[in-house]
């Protein structure tokens, strides 16, 4: 079998929330992300960096259309990059905030260290510093 072309990164991620509301007034609201498209109940998409978060609500998305369809049950993870000396200011404002932190975690191998907190709907949502997986992903 031949190799295939390499990939080269992760364009957009997807999570899932039947409340496009709650999830808007906390990826706009508390995270600060830039939305670039809302439809209805269907859909939220925010941009981070030069990748996209995209926000589907399953039940409508299952329904497919222009597209294949889209959904999932329960809930996910992802990670959002941030800077190093961000991630003190980062936790200090998601405790204002009155966000619960699920954990912190240091991972000595790479540098970084990582927030984690859930979203309205229960994903898993991380803040890690960078480098994160850059020395595992260039050896």
């Amino acid at each position: 079998m031949a190799t295939p072309p390499p990939v080269r990164r992760v364009i957009e991620t997807c999570v899932y929330c039947d409340d496009l509301d709650a999830a808007e007034a906390f990826y706009s609201g508390l995270l600060g992300l830039r939305k670039i498209w809302r439809s209805q109940n269907r859909d939220l998409f925010y941009a981070v960096g030069d990748s996209v978060l995209l926000i589907f609500n399953p039940n409508e998305t299952r329904k497919g259309g222009s597209i294949p369809p889209h959904g999932a049950d329960g809930s996910s993870h992802f990670a959002l990059s941030i800077d190093p000396d961000q991630y003190d200011p980062w936790l200090a404002y998601l405790r204002a905030a009155g966000v619960a932190i699920e954990n912190e975690h240091a991972w000595p191998d790479w540098g970084a260290r990582s927030i984690y907190f859930h979203d309205p709907s229960g994903n898993l949502v991380e803040l890690i510093t960078r480098p994160a997986w850059e020395k595992s992903i260039q050896s």
